[in-house]
C-alpha cells in the first residue's frame, strides 16, 4: 500500500466513525463530542500556520473569538427574551443594564447600539462575518508582518499580545458588548425556518460535515504547488526567495486560511455551546491550540485535528472522575510532556513511523530530488 493510500484511508475512517458516533451516544455527549470536533477544526488551523507555513500563532482565540462574536451577536438579536423592552431600536437588553443613570445617556447608548448592531439583524450577515472578520484581521496582520520580515518567537508574541489587546477592548467597550459577560441567552441558529437545537443530531452533524469539509479542503491545499512550495519556505526561506517566489504572498494566503477555519470554529461553537466569551482571547486557551496540535502532530493535518479531540475527551473524562478531580491537570500536563520527549512528531508522526514500517511499499527518493517532490513525499498519515 503505498503512503498517499494510507493516507486517504485514514481520513476516510476518520470521517466515517465522526458521522456514525450519533448511533452510539445520548444527546449531552452528542453536544460534547461536537465542541470537541470544533476544537479538531482549530488543530487543523494551528497544523495549517505552524506546521506547514512555519508560523507559530499564539493568537489563533482572536480569530476563533471573532467569529464566535459575529454571529453571537445575530442571535442575541434573535432571541426575543434578549431585546431592550420599550426600545423600538434592535438593541440587546444589556446595554440598558449597563448604561449610566440618566435618560440622555440611555437615549445616546440606544442609537448608537442600533446603528452597530442593525446589520446584525440578518443572521447570514452574523454568519459571513464570522469568516469576514478574522480573515480581514489576518490578512492584515500577516501582511504587516511578513513585510518587516518579522519571523519565529517574535510572531508567537507579536499575535499573542495582538490576541491579549482585542481582549481587553471587548471588556472594556462593555454597553456594546457585555463586557466579562460575554453574549448569552441567544436564539438557535435557523436555516429555512428549521432550527438547530444545539442537542439535535442535526446539529451534530452541522459540524460533523464542516469538519469533514475543512479537513479534505486543508489536504487539497497543502499537496497543491502552493503548499508544497509553502513547505519550501518553512524549510528553506532564503532558499525560495532565491528561486524568485514571493515568500510573503504564500505566508499571508496560508495564516489568512488559518484564520478563516479559526472563524468558522468559533461560529459553530456559538450554535452548539449559545454563548460568546472574551475567554476565548485568553492566552491559556490559544496556548491550548498549540498543545493539541504539538500532541497529534503539528505536521499532520489529521493528526492534529485528532490531537485536539483525543486531549478534550481524556481531559473531560479525568476531571470528572473523582480519583483524578485533584489531579486532572497534572495528568494532562504529563501526558503533554511525555508525547513531547517520545514521540517529537506527535502520534501521526509515530503512526507514520509504525505505517512505513509494516504496510507502505514505495521506492526510495533519489537524492537529487526536487524541494517539491520531496515535501510529497515526507507528508505524514
Amino acid at each position: 500500500m503505498t503512503r498517499n493510500n494510507l493516507e486517504l484511508l485514514s481520513y476516510g475512517i476518520f470521517i466515517l466513525i465522526i458521522m456514525a458516533m450519533p448511533a452510539f451516544i445520548d444527546a449531552f455527549w452528542l453536544n460534547r463530542v461536537a465542541k470537541y470536533l470544533i476544537y479538531g477544526m482549530l488543530g487543523i488551523a494551528i497544523s495549517l500556520s505552524w506546521g506547514y507555513a512555519g508560523i507559530l500563532n499564539l493568537g489563533q482565540g482572536l480569530f476563533f473569538g471573532a467569529g464566535a462574536y459575529m454571529l453571537a451577536m445575530s442571535l442575541k438579536l434573535a432571541s426575543p427574551t434578549s431585546l431592550a423592552q420599550g426600545s423600538d431600536k434592535p438593541v440587546p437588553d444589556f446595554m440598558l443594564w449597563n448604561a449610566e443613570p440618566g435618560a440622555l445617556t440611555d437615549l445616546c447608548c440606544i442609537f448608537t447600539g442600533s446603528w452597530t448592531w442593525i446589520p446584525f439583524q440578518n443572521q447570514w450577515f452574523g454568519v459571513a462575518m464570522a469568516i469576514i472578520l478574522p480573515t480581514i484581521l489576518a490578512m492584515g496582520i500577516a501582511y504587516a508582518l511578513g513585510r518587516s520580515r518579522v519571523s519565529g518567537v517574535f510572531v508567537a508574541i507579536i499575535t499573542l499580545a495582538l490576541a491579549l489587546l482585542v481582549r481587553l477592548l471587548v471588556i472594556d467597550a462593555q454597553p456594546l458588548t457585555n463586557g466579562f459577560n460575554g453574549l448569552t441567552d441567544l436564539g438557535w441558529f435557523t436555516v429555512g425556518g428549521f432550527e438547530f437545537d444545539p442537542y439535535y443530531v442535526e446539529t451534530y452533524y452541522l459540524v460533523a460535515t464542516c469538519l469533514a469539509l475543512v479537513l479534505l479542503f486543508s489536504r487539497w491545499l497543502v499537496r497543491t504547488k502552493a503548499g508544497l512550495i509553502l513547505q519550501g519556505i518553512r524549510d528553506n526561506e532564503t532558499r525560495i526567495r532565491y528561486l524568485g517566489y514571493s515568500v510573503t504572498s504564500y505566508q499571508v494566503f496560508f495564516f489568512t486560511v488559518s484564520a478563516g477555519i479559526a472563524g468558522l470554529a468559533g461560529m459553530l461553537f456559538v450554535i452548539v455551546a449559545e454563548f460568546a466569551s472574551p475567554t476565548f482571547m485568553n492566552i491559556g486557551f490559544s496556548v491550548s491550540m498549540v498543545v493539541w496540535a504539538a500532541v497529534g502532530g503539528r505536521g499532520s493535518l489529521l493528526g492534529a485535528c485528532i490531537g485536539a479531540i483525543l486531549l478534550n475527551t481524556i481531559e473531560a473524562t479525568v476531571s470528572e472522575t473523582p480519583m483524578f478531580v485533584e489531579a486532572w491537570q497534572l495528568i494532562i500536563g504529563g501526558l503533554f510532556v511525555a508525547v513531547v520527549i517520545w514521540l517529537p512528531r506527535g502520534l501521526a508522526g509515530f503512526a507514520d513511523d509504525i505505517a512505513v514500517r509494516f504496510l507502505i511499499k514505495e521506492k526510495t527518493v533519489k537524492n537529487n530530488s526536487s524541494p517539491s517532490q520531496t515535501a510529497r513525499n515526507e507528508g505524514g498519515v
